[in-house]
């Protein structure tokens, strides 16, 4: 009964390694076959020459087109890299006042 158990448990390893093979294969297959356009936004470092900005709460650095934007009543923008970011901004502010 031992050599028998073996045999299956054998038997359904090496499908599970060849069925992850294939999987691994056909997604090569796949994304080889694709033009680089189309295969997805890259999320890398921005161009060069794009000045960053910083989040006054939890200084994250990002570029200006990624930011969310507050403008205060002087007109000095600031940016903020969340909604979260931008709402504690707000609330800091605000108690200060």
């Amino acid at each position: 009964m031992s050599v028998l158990f073996r045999i299956l448990l054998i038997f359904i390893l090496a499908m599970l390694v060849a069925r992850a093979f294939w999987r691994l294969v056909a997604g090569i297959i796949v994304g080889a076959s694709m033009p680089p356009a189309s295969r997805g936004p890259r999320k890398g470092p921005p161009e060069r020459g794009v000045q960053m900005v910083r989040d006054p709460v939890c200084g994250t650095f990002l570029p200006p087109g990624n930011a969310l934007t507050l403008t205060e009543r002087g007109g000095a923008v600031r940016y903020f890299c969340s909604e979260t970011c931008r709402e504690r901004f707000q609330q800091q502010s605000s108690a200060r006042r």
